[in-house]
C-alpha cells in the first residue's frame, strides 16, 4: 500500500525528546514531507510554540510539509496515517516522587520509569489516557499504525494488543535506533575506529543479536567475517570502566555503566544493550549486601537538575522562535528520530530493519510467542516481522520472565481497575523484597498521586 501524503500525528508533541527531532525529520524526508505533521499536546503554550516552530523549518526549507496543530485529539485524528503517543504529564515531578518514596523502603532507581514501583505508577498515570487515544483512534482513523513511544513500554505495547487488539501497533524505545547502536557496538569491538569508518560492506559482515524486555535487552551474539567480538566488546566495557565516572552525562543514569556492564559481563556471559535502565532491573546494586560493593548503590533520579534540563531545551526553542538563534541552526542541530526513521521507512518502502517492541513469534526460540520483546524486525505496511535470534540464555531468561509477569499484571491492573492485581504486580516486582513494604508503596504512592490517578482507584468498594 503506498501512502502518497502521509499524515503523522503526534500526541504529546511538546515531548521535547520527540517533538523536535520529528519536526525535523519530516522536514528532511523526501517520502514525508509532502504530507501533514499534525502536532498534539493539552498544553497550549508549548504547542503553539512547536507549531511555529514547525512552520518557521517548513518555511526555510521550502516543501510542501502541512503543519496542524490542536489541543483536542479528536478534531484532528481523522485520516490520519500514523499516530505517535509521546505524551507524560508533569512527568518530572511523578518520577520525583516514585523515586522518593520507594527510596524509604530501601528501592533505589535512577530512572523509575519501567521497573520498580516507578514503573508501576507510571502506568497508572499514563495508560488510562493511552487507551482513552486507542479508543479514539479506533473510531476516528481506525487503519492508522499506533506507534507508543511512552514507558513503561512494554507495560503500554501489551496493553495495546491485549485490550485494542483491532488496532495496529507498536511500542518504541530510542536505545537502540538503528544503524547508531550497531556503530557503537563495531567502536566497541575494534572493527572500526570512529562511525564515519562504518561502511556497507562492514554492516553486512557485522552480525548482531540483541534481545530482551524492553530496557533489560542482551548482546547475545556478535560477530564479525566470521568471529565471535563480544569478548572484544566486553573488554572495550573493561577498559573504559578503569577510569569511569560519569560517562556521558552527569545523572544518575549514566553513573558507571561501563563498569556494571563488564560486571554483568563476568556473571552472564553477555553484554547488557541498555545499561542506564538494565542496572535498575537487578537488585545487585541496591545497597542491599552485607559487604561493601566495587560499585557503589545506585544514584537516584534527579528531579531538579531534570527541570533544569527541560527548561534549556525550552530556551532553545524561544531562541529559534525569536530569531535569536538562526533557523538553519535548527536544521544542523537535530537529526534522524527513531519513529519518524521508522515512518519513513514504512511508507518509502526502503527495506531497513529496526528494533521495536513486539510479540516474539519464534524470534527468541525458548520464551513464549506473546511474549513483548525488544526485537531487531522488517517494519512494513503489512506488519511488523521480526528475524530469529535463538535462545536466551539460562539466568538472563529467568529474570526476564519475571520482569515480563510483572509488566503483564500492572497492564491488566490498571486497564481492569484490580486493586488485587496492582498488589500482585507490586510483589512480582523484582525490587520489592518485603510484602509490608510493598503494600505501604502503593498507598503512600496512591495518596500523593490522587490528582494524576484515576477516580475510580480511590472507591472504598475498590479498597475493600
Amino acid at each position: 500500500m503506498k501512502i502518497e501524503k502521509p499524515k503523522v500525528v503526534v500526541l504529546g508533541a511538546g515531548s521535547l525528546f520527540f517533538g523536535r527531532q520529528a519536526i525535523w525529520q519530516m522536514v528532511h524526508s523526501e517520502h514525508l514531507n509532502n504530507g501533514t505533521l499534525t502536532l498534539v499536546d493539552t498544553n497550549k503554550d508549548k504547542l503553539e510554540k512547536l507549531v511555529k516552530l514547525a512552520q518557521m523549518v517548513v518555511d526555510y526549507s521550502g516543501v510542501n510539509l502541512t503543519i496542524e496543530g490542536s489541543t483536542n485529539r479528536r478534531e484532528v485524528l481523522s485520516g490520519a496515517d500514523f499516530v505517535v503517543l509521546s505524551f507524560a504529564e508533569n512527568t518530572v515531578k511523578y518520577r520525583g516522587i516514585d523515586c522518593e518514596v520507594s527510596e524509604k523502603y530501601g528501592i533505589r532507581m535512577c530512572s523509575g520509569d519501567t521497573i520498580g514501583p516507578g514503573g508501576i505508577f507510571r502506568a497508572m498515570r499514563e495508560l488510562p489516557v493511552i487507551m482513552d487515544c486507542a479508543r479514539d483512534i479506533e473510531e476516528l482513523c481506525p487503519n492508522a499504525w499506533v506507534i507508543n513511544y511512552i514507558n513503561p513500554a512494554t507495560v503500554h505495547g501489551m496493553a495495546l494488543k491485549r485490550f485494542a487488539p483491532q488496532l495496529k501497533s507498536f511500542a518504541l524505545c530510542d536505545s537502540h535506533h538503528m544503524p547508531h547502536k550497531k556503530i557503537i557496538l563495531a567502536e566497541r569491538a575494534g572493527i572500526i575506529a570512529n562511525h564515519k569508518e562504518y561502511t556497507e560492506e562492514i554492516d553486512r559482515q557485522f552480525d548482531i543479536r540483541i534481545a530482551g524486555v524492553n530496557h533489560f535487552t542482551w548482546l547475545l551474539k556478535a560477530e564479525y567475517q566470521g568471529k565471535n567480538v563480544l569478548p572484544d566488546i566486553a573488554e572495550s566495557l573493561r577498559k573504559h570502566a578503569e577510569t569511569e565516572t560519569v560517562g556521558g552525562d552527569t545523572g544518575a543514569k549514566a553513573l558507571f555503566n561501563d563498569s556494571i556492564s563488564y560486571q554483568l559481563y563476568e556473571i552472564f556471559g553477555y553484554v547488557p544493550t541498555c545499561t542506564a535502565h538494565t542496572k535498575e532491573y537487578l537488585p545487585y546494586w541496591q545497597g542491599l549486601g552485607k559487604l561493601k560493593d566495587t560499585i557503589p548503590p545506585l544514584s537516584i533520579w534527579e528531579t531538579e537538575e531534570r527541570y533544569m534540563r527541560h527548561r534549556e531545551m525550552w530556551d532553545q526553542i524561544d531562541r529559534f522562535i525569536n530569531k535569536e538563534k538562526p533557523i538553519e541552526e535548527f536544521m544542523t542541530s537535530f537529526g534522524p528520530d527513531h519513529a519518524t526513521d521508522i515512518i519513513e521507512n514504512m511508507v518509502g518502502n526502503l527495506g531497513k530493519k529496526f528494533y521495536v517492541n513486539t510479540y516474539n513469534n519464534g524470534a527468541v526460540t525458548n520464551m513464549n510467542d506473546d511474549a513483548l520483546l525488544e526485537l531487531l524486525s522488517e517494519v512494513t505496511m503489512e506488519g511488523v516481522k521480526p528475524l530469529p535470534v535463538g535462545e536466551m540464555p539460562r539466568g538472563i531468561r529467568g529474570m526476564q520472565e519475571v520482569v515480563l509477569d510483572t509488566h503483564e499484571l500492572t497492564a491488566e491492573a490498571v486497564v481492569e481497575g484490580s486493586r488485587e492485581k496492582l498488589r500482585r504486580a507490586m510483589l512480582t516486582d523484582p525490587l520489592v523484597h518485603s510484602i509490608a513494604d510493598g503494600d505501604q508503596i502503593i498507598e503512600e504512592l496512591l495518596e500523593r498521586e490522587s490528582d494524576m490517578i484515576p477516580k475510580h482507584w480511590y472507591s472504598e468498594a475498590l479498597k475493600n
